[in-house]
């Protein structure tokens, strides 16, 4: 078990720095392409940034882990919200008082009502619905690029500045480039087959190595962003990219699961972790309508939420 653990930890590094990676070169080489940075960041950027969990994603399913893939997606929003959020929230407080976040609180209710429709009527993601998704994740990104172009403030975008190389088209740009492309499938594969393997020796459900250690792991990145900017007393601009980043996990990530094969919700996902995904959901989306700061004790709340879910998930972590 020592071993698919320590395999599980390095498939998560790879994948998360191979990541970062792909997305430092693929900017860089469009920003010398002279390529506008708004569809750099609507593009690029926006799924570059999501790599990490659509590689994870299909490659579970190529492999037959398809738990994992879906276990993923929930549990990536749950530690979005509960987590990202939460945590810095304790630190200082996050406003939701930024232009446009009702607008996009309301298309991460359509898309996890539509997600929650489909496992509990179709209770699986296959081919035609993972198109469908595409298409969803397509029209959001049009959404965004009509309304960016005529003005309008588009609060889940990425700046695409952070990313930008120095001096143009460089050897590091196509080293990292390479780097992210290789790095990638890489990590996915030791990530989902030791995660795998250790569902198995554990005896527990591979939606569980979804919902707590790959769902943890991908979030680690924006967490340590988020609290960063907390301690600056710039935590309000993370509230954006949470609700951005859950649409892409639906749509993005969960079509890309679908296009790769079908991937099927487990029972005890359908009484446990959707149901607390939507409460999550839920809390946010009340706070970003009612324009109501998440304060230090909601954020304590979040965390201790959170923390509930995975003492829930280790309790119950057979699923039978």
């Amino acid at each position: 078990m020592a071993n698919e653990i320590i395999l599980v930890a390095l498939g998560l590094i790879v994948l998360l720095v191979a990541g970062d990676l792909l997305v430092r070169g693929a900017v860089g080489l469009a920003a010398a392409l002279n390529i506008p940075a708004l569809v750099i960041s609507l593009t690029i950027v926006a799924f570059g940034t999501s790599a990490p969990e659509l590689v994870v994603s299909v490659q579970a399913v190529l492999s037959g882990s398809d738990g994992i893939a879906l276990g993923n997606i929930i549990g990536s929003n749950i530690a979005n919200i509960f987590l990202v959020l939460g945590l810095p929230a304790i630190i200082y407080p996050i406003s939701t008082h930024v232009p446009g976040l009702r607008r996009h609180g309301v298309l991460m209710l359509a898309a996890t009502a539509v997600f929650v429709l489909v496992a509990y009527v179709s209770e699986e993601i296959n081919t035609a619905i993972g198109a469908a998704f595409f298409i969803g994740i397509i029209a959001y990104i049009v959404y965004m690029w009509v309304g960016a172009s005529r003005g309008r403030v588009e609060p889940v975008l990425d700046e695409v500045e952070e990313y930008l190389p120095p001096n143009g088209i460089t050897l590091k740009t196509i080293g990292f480039l390479a780097a992210g492309l290789i790095g990638l499938p890489l990590g996915a594969h030791l990530l989902v087959t030791s995660g795998a393997e250790l569902a198995t020796q554990l005896g527990v459900r591979d939606e569980v190595i979804g919902l707590t250690i790959v769902a943890f792991g991908t979030s680690l990145p924006e967490l340590a962003t988020v609290v960063a900017a907390a301690l600056h007393k710039k935590s309000d601009v993370a509230i954006g990219g949470v609700i951005g980043s859950n649409i892409f996990n639906f749509f993005a990530v969960g079509g890309a699961a679908g296009l790769a094969g079908t991937a099927y919700f487990d029972p005890a996902s359908l009484r446990m972790d959707i149901p607390v995904m939507v409460l999550a959901a839920v809390v946010l989306a009340a706070f970003v309508f009612a324009k109501r700061d998440i304060g230090r004790l909601t954020g304590f709340l979040m965390v201790a939420a959170y923390g509930g879910f995975i003492f829930a998930l280790a309790k119950f972590a057979g699923g039978a």
